[in-house]
């Protein structure tokens, strides 16, 4: 065996164990769920663990606000839009995509669209109740009232099945 063909052996066994290496990697890598923070909020998409965050998480997120037709007083917060997009990638969101928000505590849930959630004129947003809990308003129909809002909200789902 020549001199040349024993580097090419040597070059093809390398790259044959990067290549392995790399794919063991990606699958360790993609079965990894993320670590929450006490108290974080989940997010899940198709089941499985995308993401959590807390309020502190959204301090670089630029804050909305409405005045709520119930009470008059100004809702101010985040929206769940700009939320969504910190942890899930824009094309994995179709406008039929559901969207549910949970407060397990308060026996409560919005089933809202992605359509719904990312058109800016319905505000549909997250607001810091009086305990530092995050409450779901907005001015949809069926969130434009206290007794609609989910308060306390521990966890949401995302789900592409209608």
């Amino acid at each position: 065996m020549s001199q040349r063909t024993r580097i090419l052996i040597a070059v093809g066994v390398l790259a044959l164990l990067v290549a392995a290496v790399l794919v063991i990697e990606a699958l360790r890598g993609s079965s990894v769920e993320p670590t929450l923070a006490p108290g974080a909020i989940p997010i899940y998409r198709d089941g499985k663990l995308e993401a959590g965050f807390v309020p502190d998480d959204l301090a670089a997120l630029e804050e909305a606000s409405f005045v709520d037709a119930e009470e008059g007083k100004t809702q101010q917060g985040w929206l769940l839009r700009d939320i969504l997009l910190l942890y899930v990638r824009e094309n994995k969101l179709k406008p039929d995509t559901r969207i549910v928000v949970t407060s397990s505590s308060r026996g409560k849930a919005a089933e809202l669209t992605w359509a719904e959630v990312a058109d800016p004129a319905h505000w549909v947003m997250f607001d810091l109740s009086g305990r530092g809990t995050l409450k779901l308003v907005s001015t949809l129909e069926r969130l434009d009232v206290r007794d609609e809002w989910v308060q306390d909200v521990d966890k949401i789902e995302i789900d592409p099945k209608p």
